[in-house]
């Protein structure tokens, strides 16, 4: 596909050129002044300026007052972080999540908390077509479903009360809980178990077993999740599900830490 075709149909000028100022900057040029950024992107000093003031806004871009150069914010720091620290979680998980995916034929999957809710990083479908389907990059509230109420449970107790006093729930289905005193009441049997447990919370007829992935403080960076159709879950023993994803768990915070 040519560089015009490409432009035309798959970009947001406006987008593609707020990029192209981020990408001026490189290990040998970790600073530009606005005459520079022009000279490198060929954008006009008055869209430069209308660029350079959002993404300084944005925390993405940081400008030294004194000198009038622009560099690198840490915001973008912040997101190079959470792509380390995914990357790393799936190389670790990647074997172990696929090797209980072969043994149970159901699917498997890694997520993680992304602000207020929970985003599958990595996933493996059942082998079966009646199957409750995820996909990378899904999300939902950390209100609801095993995968992520396990999360919740295990946050930092900063970021827990944060989130606590925010929370606005909504009825994805029958099952989802909606109150702040019965989610309190869930973490509570979650954290004393180690485990969660969920029947249509978040997809109707379908049950999730989840363990958290733990720091050496005991805090929650991502979970495992086996996802089950009701018709199916009664073939499987609940205790060796809950035995299979805990194991996952553990094995994979032994290759992380």
């Amino acid at each position: 596909m040519d560089q015009e075709t490409f432009n035309k149909n798959y970009t947001m000028q406006s987008l593609h050129k707020a990029i192209k100022v981020l990408k001026a900057f490189t290990r040998e040029e970790p600073r530009l002044s606005l005459t520079e950024l022009n000279k490198k992107t060929g954008i006009s000093i008055s869209s430069l300026q209308r660029f350079v003031s959002t993404l300084v806004y944005e925390g993405f871009l940081h400008k030294d007052e004194r000198t009038k150069q622009y560099q690198l914010g840490l915001s973008l720091m912040y997101l190079g972080r959470l792509v380390e620290e995914e990357s790393s979680i799936v190389t670790a998980a990647e074997s172990i999540l696929k090797a209980l995916n072969e043994e149970i034929g159901e699917s498997v999957s890694l997520s993680v908390v992304d602000g207020d809710e929970r985003r599958c990083i990595y996933n493996l479908a059942s082998k079966y077509p009646l199957a409750a389907k995820a996909y990378v990059g899904d999300t939902s509230p950390l209100y609801a479903g095993a995968s992520a109420k396990v999360l919740l449970a295990f946050l930092p107790k900063e970021q827990f009360e944060q989130y606590m006093a925010s929370v606005v729930f909504n009825p994805i289905t029958e099952n989802t809980l909606l109150s702040k005193e019965a989610l309190e009441d869930s973490l509570e049997v979650i954290k004393q178990r180690g485990f969660a447990i969920s029947y249509s919370e978040r997809v109707k007829g379908a049950h999730s077993v989840a363990a958290p992935i733990l720091t050496p403080a005991g805090h929650a960076i991502a979970s495992v999740t086996i996802v089950i159709p009701d018709v199916r879950y009664k073939d499987f023993e609940e205790q060796h599900l809950i035995s299979l994803v805990m194991n996952a768990a553990r094995t994979i915070e032994e290759q992380l830490y």
